[in-house]
């Protein structure tokens, strides 16, 4: 029995992709392996989404190819964004690479794997789809906590946004029947899954391509059914389609968690405008202040980028005076990345690299100070918190999050008490970071 050792680069939607390929490979007889030294097959899933993650990931495929030089017969898969965008360069440059599969075909590697064992059969580009939807009866090994999962309920983007290439990685969008995202949901629910992060190149797009057309409102109403599952939240919303019935699904199910992940991009007029986003930052107030008026209490996240072609003192400035007027939850920044086959790429008055750099870090230090003073008001209080397990390096404490904490991204609770990993506590908390609360565990949840 061969060993499998999977490296997963980039954004959640690419992990579930991972836990695919690790279902497949399984069901045709490979073992997975967390040691690369052990493995026979070593692959990496790339991300190619900003010149940052194409680096990233390249340095994973140098790192894997020494691995594979240290042992006879072993045998390197690349697969993903990267493979899917830039497979015939890579495999011009990269001939120790055996298998380049795109993000559409990944399911065939077991045969792809097979192949290598006869070069003269090998395909060694592989990349035909632009995507693979998910269904419910597809074999799928879930890495990480056991408590918590990802849900992928739709592939692919329509949107033409100047500075983004997935589209044309990913393609067209695509919908999976509600009916199979809730079996899916119940089989993670049965596994010991808690929270489910719905994932997607855009959730409000769900359900329009379908027949009959469905909604992400009428998809948390089947989901909340699901009573093992405890916590559903939404990454990533695109904001010109957050309707009321969204709002007020998200308001009323008790296991929707009142979290709106809703990247905005900008704040400036003209800079939005040349992104082909919303039309201006009174249109995004606008929306803003619905989700807010429909759902009490509600965590907003959004992400901006700065240094878009174009962006002058006065725009970043008023990208600033709105982040501080809204005080955001959480917010992420993203310096702007010059990706060919983009409507932004060829765009005039490109952004110096160090004006990014300085205005990101500006931009990221006045959210620190916004998310100081809301967590600060939380001192004394009592949340309820998921825990996810000790510390590394702390036995005597543990580490977990509130519902207004996505994974990976949020920020933490660190928690003195006893409770195991997977338990949902009472806890009071006790002091505070910018983004990380300290707090003690008064009692189960």
């Amino acid at each position: 029995m061969e060993k499998v050792h999977v490296l997963t680069m980039g954004c959640p939607k690419n992990l579930a992709d991972s836990e695919l390929m690790l279902g497949a490979l399984v069901r045709a007889g490979f073992e997975i392996t967390l040691d690369p030294d052990e493995a026979q097959v070593l692959l990496v899933n790339t991300c190619a989404f900003i010149e940052a993650a194409k680096k990233e990931s390249l340095d994973a495929i140098i790192e894997a190819a020494e691995t594979k030089r240290r042992g006879h017969g072993r045998r390197l898969v690349v697969a993903g964004c990267l493979a899917q965008r830039y497979g015939e360069e890579l495999k011009a440059s990269m001939p120790e690479v055996d298998v380049f599969v795109g993000t559409g075909n990944f399911l065939d590697l077991p045969e792809l794997l097979r192949r290598t064992e006869t070069p003269e059969l090998r395909e060694i580009v592989y990349a035909g789809a632009a995507h693979l939807l998910p269904r419910a009866e597809m074999a799928r090994v879930k890495t990480g906590a056991f408590f918590t999962s990802y849900l992928k309920i739709s592939e692919g983007c329509n949107h033409k946004c100047a500075f983004c290439i997935i589209p044309k990685i990913r393609g067209l969008h695509e919908s999976r029947p509600v009916t199979d995202l809730v079996a899916e949901a119940r089989q993670l629910a049965d596994q010991g899954v808690r929270e489910l992060n719905l994932i997607a190149q855009d959730l409000t797009a769900y359900g329009r391509d379908l027949d009959p057309p469905a909604s992400l409102a009428a998809l948390l109403r089947e989901l909340a059914k699901v009573e093992q599952i405890r916590w559903i939240r939404l990454l990533y919303c695109y904001p010109n389609f957050v309707t009321d019935e969204l709002l007020d699904a998200v308001a009323e199910l008790p296991n929707v968690v009142k979290y709106v992940d809703i990247p905005l991009q900008h704040g400036d007029d003209a800079i939005l405008r040349a992104m082909r986003r919303e039309r201006s930052a009174a249109s995004l107030r606008r929306i803003l202040d619905r989700i807010r008026n429909r759902i009490p209490g509600v965590t907003i996240r959004t992400s901006f980028i700065v240094g878009f072609p174009g962006e002058t003192d006065a725009a970043f400035k008023r990208l600033k005076e709105f982040v501080c007027e809204e005080q955001f939850d959480r917010m992420g920044v993203f310096t702007y990345s010059r990706e060919e086959n983009t409507a932004a790429h060829d765009l005039p008055d490109q952004v110096p690299e160090r004006v990014k750099r300085a205005r990101r870090a500006e931009l990221m230090e006045a959210q620190s100070e916004i998310s100081l003073k809301k967590n600060r008001g939380l001192i004394g209080r009592e949340v309820e918190v998921l825990v996810e397990g000790p510390m590394a390096g702390r036995a005597t404490r543990l580490r977990g999050r509130t519902r207004g904490q996505a994974p990976e991204i949020d920020g933490a609770v660190f928690l003195s008490g006893d409770a195991g990993a997977g338990e949902f506590v009472r806890a009071r908390v006790d002091s505070v970071l910018s983004y990380d609360l300290r707090a003690s565990v008064a009692g189960h949840a």
